[in-house]
Order: structure tokens, then sequence, then C-alpha cells
């Protein structure tokens, strides 16, 4: 089903900012914490937007206790904007506070990485150490103490909060990893005696818990790097907006701050401005390029009665506008309020590594005591440095940042690179039911075709041209509501064609209009109207004009169909996908249509009744097909929420915006094959992401325990583990921004 069920109406849903995550272990965790609090209904973590989302009854559970169950489980909730700020704006001091964090990460992984460097140099000097080792070990104690306490101190402070509650994660592993090389250095260093009593050497690993730390920052470092880039669309989108808008107030015009601009201001848009707000032109005339919410290359011409998009740029021409929404009703900021949602949500697959991780850093802890025990059994001598730099390579070659980060960063960018193409994607989940699809339904009116009639088709009485026959159909339509007389009207109008005034009008329903023009009547409408025998003009529908009693003509008019419509179901073929036309109208008018796009008779589902869209689907669900429903009208939204997918042309009704899984922001038919693509071309990569985290942790353990050594004498050191370990989380965010090529 493309829809969940209604929660109750009590219930709010709420995103907060979680500090201190670091894998997939502490999502887990806080969600755990989170879900058995009272009140809340279901929470979300996402560990690659650092952002909790809660849905919970307001009257059970506030803000507060919400913060409190987070705080619970080892983790902060950063800070609320405490001014009023605009989107952008927080967006910026966001991303000052993580530019910040990623500084401080480098400094201090190489400062730990110089540190553990020149240590090391030292100890494998060639020809043995320059200095003797109690005198060596002696000075490496205090930069070595400086990295373990200070540079990685928040592995340590993490692991001791995950520990009060009975819980491991990643800052586990490192922080037990590290302080056993530490702490097996620092009683060599202090007790040298005791040391070569007990047959064990002098050696120390003060340089491999330096190089460890600073390998894993260094990851975290490329890491929140890569995250940054793959949360570039959000950005990109907001500041597409401009800071000011030119206002005409008390007959002056001047610039104001955008986010003084009120509903009802007018506002005039220059040449090379961006439109301020969504408005209506009420002045002027231009051409106004809305690829960056479209897609649309090309600009589209806008004229005294068009709607123009806020951040859109004007190409030419200068017009005055009124603005209709502003803040963040505009479509800019719904549609960065969407792509928030959907780069925060989970797609099911992700159960699979949650399930995985909620017992691995456990499983990977026990490991590590079995290596160490095993090799101080059976392992080389001198055993307990072989056992102990065997277990600290388990903890740390296991860290499952890659698992946590493989899903949400793919769809972080799948989404993203949707919004950029015109494509909005609500969540995780419809991204993933999306590559599923194997039946695509198409609503007639307003999806295939344009959704309003034009002239298609003009037949003459003999000795009449077209321009007089337009011209008396002007004069006597211009009166009309009509949506037939409407179009009639812009035709003409469009030809340059005018008309004088008329004396009188009267519109008779279901037969016509007649009006006097000059002392002349015209009459246009039915056949019967104009007492006429009928013309042929094939499955349009005909407007029969008459002057003084005489046949001037018939005028057909009907639906259009999109340019676009039937290279974009070519399309869905070539991607593997049957495409069906629903519609309510006479199955002669359908076949006529489908033959035009390229769909036959039998897969066209014509003369269908409004309230029966959804039985159809159901039908063709009923028969194996996992089917998405592509519409824009108020009687598409039940057939949108029937189907596995529901997909809302853009332009269309608020109510069938809401029913949708996807919305494609243009209109443009173009988008539901580009959306199936996207999303395959995602759950591709998250397989590929999954595949390699699953298979780094699994090859890679028992190399760390040591399985090589009976037959290679080869043993992975800890400071190895800790680069291959880093290399894997930056890996799967790099395999993730591959998406960032993709083309709609």
């Amino acid at each position: 089903m493309a829809t969940t069920a209604t929660p109750p109406a009590t219930t709010d849903e709420l995103t907060l900012p979680v500090v201190g995550m670091t894998c997939a272990s502490c999502v887990n965790r806080i969600e755990r914490f989170l879900n058995k609090a009272d009140g809340v209904d279901a929470a979300t973590v996402n560990l690659a937007t650092e952002r909790a989302t809660v849905r919970f009854d307001p009257a059970v559970i506030d803000r507060g206790g919400i913060v409190a169950a987070i705080e619970a489980a080892g983790y902060e909730v950063a800070p609320e904007a405490t001014v009023s700020a605009t989107d952008e704006a927080q967006t910026d001091a966001t991303e000052a506070v993580h530019a910040a964090e990623r500084r401080t990460l480098l400094t201090q992984a190489i400062a730990s990485l110089g540190i553990g460097a020149v240590m090391m140099a030292i100890m494998f000097w060639p020809g043995g150490a320059p200095w003797p080792m109690m005198d060596i070990n002696r000075w490496f104690l205090v930069p070595a103490t400086i990295v373990q306490f200070i540079f990685g101190r928040r592995f340590l402070v993490a692991a001791i909060k995950a520990g009060r509650h009975g819980d491991a994660t990643m800052d586990t592993l490192v922080a037990v990893g590290t302080m056993a090389a530490y702490g097996y250095s620092l009683f060599v260093t202090l007790m040298p005696e005791a040391t070569m009593a007990a047959g064990l050497g002098m050696e120390t690993y003060f340089d491999s818990a330096a190089i460890i730390i600073g390998f894993i920052l260094l990851g975290r470092w490329l890491e929140a790097r890569a995250k940054g880039q793959a949360s570039g669309a959000i950005k990109a989108l907001l500041r597409l907006r401009p800071t000011t808008a030119r206002v005409l107030r008390e007959g002056a015009e001047r610039e104001i701050p955008l986010d003084q601009v009120l509903v009802g201001d007018l506002l005039r848009v220059r040449p090379g401005d961006r439109v301020p707000v969504d408005g209506v032109v009420i002045d002027g005339a231009s051409a106004v390029d809305e690829s960056m919410l479209t897609g649309e290359s090309l600009p589209v011409e806008k004229a005294v009665g068009d709607r123009v998009i806020g951040a859109t740029m004007n190409a030419s021409g200068s017009f005055v506008m009124r603005a209709e929404r502003v803040g963040r009703d505009t479509a800019l900021s719904q549609i960065v309020a969407l792509v928030e949602r959907a780069q925060g949500s989970k797609a099911p697959i992700q159960r699979v590594a949650d399930r995985v991780t909620g017992w691995f850093v456990p499983a990977v802890l026990v490991i590590a005591v079995l290596t160490f025990a095993a090799w101080m059994l059976v392992g080389p001598e001198p055993r307990l440095p072989f056992a102990l730099s065997t277990a600290i390579a388990v903890l740390i070659i296991a860290c499952p940042c890659a698992m946590g980060l493989a899903t949400p960063t793919a769809i972080m960018v799948g989404t993203g690179k949707g919004a950029e193409s015109g494509i909005l994607i609500r969540d995780g989940s419809a991204l993933e039911r999306a590559g599923a699809i194997t039946a695509v339904v198409l609503d007639k009116t307003g999806t295939i075709t344009a959704g309003e009639p034009s002239v298609v088709r003009v037949e003459l009485a003999a000795g009449v041209t077209e321009r007089d026959l337009l011209a008396a159909a002007l004069a006597a339509e211009r009166g009309s509501e009509h949506p037939l007389a409407e179009a009639i009207v812009r035709h003409a109008t469009s030809l340059g064609l005018t008309s004088p005034e008329t004396t009188s009008f009267e519109a008779v329903a279901g037969h016509g209009v007649r009006a006097t023009v000059d002392g002349v009547e015209i009459l246009a409408g039915t056949a019967s109207f104009v007492r006429a025998e009928p013309m042929d003009v094939g499955v349009a529908s005909p407007v029969y004009v008459a002057r003084d009693g005489a046949l001037l003509g018939v005028i057909g008019l009907a639906d259009t169909i999109k340019p676009e419509a039937a290279e974009a179901i070519a399309r869905l073929r070539q991607t593997g996908l049957d495409a069906w036309m629903i519609t309510g109208d006479r199955r002669a008018v359908a076949d006529a249509i489908g033959a035009q796009v390229g769909i036959g008779p039998e897969r066209i589902l014509a003369e269908v009744l409004p309230g029966d869209k959804a039985a159809r689907v159901t039908e063709l669900q009923e028969s194996g097909a996992v089917v998405a429903m592509v519409g824009d009208g108020i009687n598409d939204a039940p057939a949108l929420a029937q189907a596995d997918l529901g997909i809302a042309i853009g332009t269309g009704a608020d109510v069938a915006l809401e029913a949708s899984d996807i919305t494609l922001v243009g209109g443009a038919l173009s988008g539901v094959p580009a959306a199936v693509r996207l999303s395959r071309a995602t759950m591709r990569t998250i397989r590929q992401n999954l595949g390699w985290a699953f298979g780094y942790n699994i090859g890679l353990i028992p190399v760390a325990a040591g399985l090589l050594w009976p037959a290679l004498g080869w043993q992975l050191s800890p400071a190895l583990a800790a680069a291959a370990m880093a290399l894997s989380s930056v890996s799967v965010v790099s395999n993730s921004l591959r998406l960032r090529a993709f083309r709609p």
C-alpha cells in the first residue's frame, strides 16, 4: 500500500538533532530508549543526518520528556536556535558547527598520527632503538597520555555512558582496544622489573594506541566531510532563495529583507532577479527559468494571471507580482521540508543492518575475549603481547560504522538528486518501493493530456475562411465561462483576432450561446442549436458556428496530449514496466489517445467512474502486478493511496499530493521513468554498501584474530586494523556519492 494507517489526531511529530552518535549501535540504542518511553508512538534515528524523528502523544509526553529519553541513552540534543532565523540561516549555523567539528577532528587526527609515527619510527629504528627501551618508554608516556585522554577522550566518555546502561557501541570497541594497549604499555613503563621478571619484553604499544586513535579520527573527518557533500541538495536549494525583494508600498518602490514580505504585497521583479516568493503576475510579461524546481531547461513564458514560483530566475522582461505564499508556505520551503523528511527516513532494507548491529558489538567483545584466551594458551612467545595485539585488532577492525552508513547516505544522495530533477520523494520506503514497480497506471486527463481543451480541428462551410469562422466564434464565446468557449477564445486571440463588443448575450444551458454583434446574430453550440447538419470532427467535441442563420463551420476541441507523453511511455516500456491508461472518457476517445501515445486497447481502462479507479488498481494488484498510480486530480486520491506507489503530478490538487509517495514538481510525465531508474540506482548502491560492510567485517575479523598466523606467520597489526576500519566507512559514503552523477 502507498500509505500507512493514519495516526490518531492527537499525535505530533518532532525532529531533533542528536549529538554523539558514531555507529549503527548508537542508532539502535537511542531508538530503543525512545520507543520504550510512555507516549512515544514510533521513533527513528538517522546516523547520516544525525537526527531523531519521534511521533508521540502530546498528552502523555512533551519535548522535554523526549530529550530526557535521548539523554538517558547517553547522548545529547543540540540546542534550538535562540533567535528567529530563516531556514537558510539555521542551515548555515548548523554547517558552521559541523565545520568546526571537522576542523577539530582533522587537527586531532594529524596530531595523533604524527605522535604515533614518531614513536613507531623510534621503535623500529634500523639496527635497533637508538636509546634504552626504558628511557624511550618514559619519553613516550606524556605524548601517549595526551593522545589517549585528550584526543581520544570522546571514545572513553561515550563508552562509559553506554556501559552505565549495560550497552556497547563502536566507541566501546575503540575505548577497550586503545585502553588495553595503553594500559599494558603503562604497566611496562612504570614497572620494568616486574615486566622482565614475567619474561616479557620492554616493547610497548603506545605507538599503536596513538595511531589507532589517529586513524579513527581521520576516518570520522573523511566521513563527516563526505556526509556534508551528501546533504548538499538542501543547501543548494536554500541558496537559490533571494535575500531581498522590491516591494511597492505607498506609491514607492523600496528593497526590503525577504522575511518582511507579506501576503498581498506587490513586488517588482526585474530581468536577472530571482522571484522572491510564490505569487501571480498582475502587470508585465517575461520568461522565467524554472529549471531549479521542475528540471525544465527552457524558460516558461509568463503573462498577467500566470503563477510564478519563488526562487526561480526571471530571464527577461520586468513584471509586477502579488505575493500569495511567503516564508514556510512557499513551494521551495515545502520542497526543502519534504527533502529533509525523506533524508531523515529509513528504507525497509535497513532493517537488515539494524537487526545485525543489535547483537554485533557484544558478539565482537566475546570474540575478542576468546581470541585473547586462545592465543594465551597456544600462541607464540611472548604470548601476552601476541594475544593482546590480536584481541585489540579484532576490537578495532569490527567497528560497525559502515553498516550504519550504508543505507542512510544513499537515501540522502538519492532523494537530494531527485529534488534537483523535480522528483520529490516522500521517504526511504517510497524510494525502495519505486524500484519494485512492474506496472504504471496513468490517469488520462492532466497526466497524459494537458487537462484542458484546445482547438484541434476546423471544418469550414463553402466559401468561408478560417479567420471568418474564428472571428465569429470569438465574438459569440467571449462572454461564456464554459471550458470549450474559453479554449476557442484563447485560440482565436493567439492568432491576433479581435471582435467588437456584443450588444446582447444569452447562454442556453446544454446547447450553446446566442450573441448579437453589430446587429448580426451569431450562434455557437450544438448542431441542433444552430440548426445544422452534423459534420465529422473525429473524437473531438464539436462547436458549430452560424451567422444570420448561415452555417460558417464547426470547431473541434479536444484535450491535447502533452508533448513528452509518448516518449515517456516508451521509456517506461524500456525500463521493463507495463503502461496502463485509466479514464472516465468514452472507449473511442480513450483508444484514440492511447494510439497516439503507444498504449494498446488491451491496456486501456475506459469509462471508469471516479470512485471505481481504486478498485481497478486493486484488480491489477491481485493479478500479481506491483502498481504505481500516476494522477493529478481530487478523484485520483483514492487510487493513489491504494497503489503500491502513488505518483502525483505537481500541478494537481493538494489532496492528490497528500496521498502520493512521489511528486513530480513540473508535471512532466518523463519524471515517472526517471523516478523508477533513480530508485533502482539508489537500491543498487544500498545493496553494494551493505555487501561491502558485511563482507568487510565477516572477512577481516578472522584475519584480525590471527587465522593466518599458523599457515603464513602473518598478523594484522592494530594500527592497520584502524586504517582498514576507517577506510570501510569512507568507502561506503564515497560509493553513495556516486549517485550524484545520476542523470534523469
